[in-house]
């Protein structure tokens, strides 16, 4: 029987990396289904949600990710997941849509657009955000999000709740179908 299992790793950011993960993956007779990765400040983070069939598989990832940790100074986490992973984005009975907010750098952005999506049940598929200096100074705040909005739910009326959230925090938000 197949099982999944979400592994993560934090650590200083080298080449290598990702190498080591794959091969860790690969080493405990897994296939590597999918994979996020990026670089944060000088930290490297890393999700792969991996599978295989072997009866010892969560014992040959976890002697795996503990090798990894002590050699390459990683923070490894695995989790088994219960069941199988959830369909394809955008999951059935909701639609794709884009997220994005502007502004000037300031605490709460991210918050307050992730509540208002969460008081609409909309489910967030992808964050990505970041501060960008500008020529005057100033940093620029960017957020984009790729979000499942139910099929049910009025779009214009998730877009007048998105775009007061903006004005309350001093951001433009747009919702665009993805």
């Amino acid at each position: 029987m197949r099982t999944w299992f979400i592994l993560s790793a934090v650590g200083r950011d080298r080449p290598g990396i990702v190498a080591d993960l794959a091969q860790l993956v690969f080493a405990s007779d897994a296939n590597l289904e999918d994979s996020r990765m990026t670089i944060l400040g000088n930290e490297f983070a890393a999700i792969l949600l991996c599978s295989g069939t072997a009866d010892d598989l969560e014992r040959r990832l976890s002697e795996g990710s503990r090798r990894l940790e002590w050699e390459n100074r990683l923070t490894v986490f695995l989790r088994r997941l219960e069941g199988e992973p959830r369909p394809a984005v955008p999951a059935p009975g909701t639609a794709l849509y884009h997220v994005e907010a502007q502004g000037e750098d300031r605490a709460g952005i991210v918050a307050a657009i992730c509540q208002t999506l969460a008081n609409f049940s909309v489910n967030i598929a992808n964050l990505e955000s970041s501060a960008v200096p500008t020529p005057s100074g100033m940093s620029l705040y960017r957020l984009e999000i790729r979000a499942e909005v139910p099929v049910s739910l009025d779009r214009a009326e998730l877009a007048d709740a998105l775009d007061e959230a903006g004005k309350t925090i001093g951001v433009d938000v747009h919702l665009e179908p993805a």
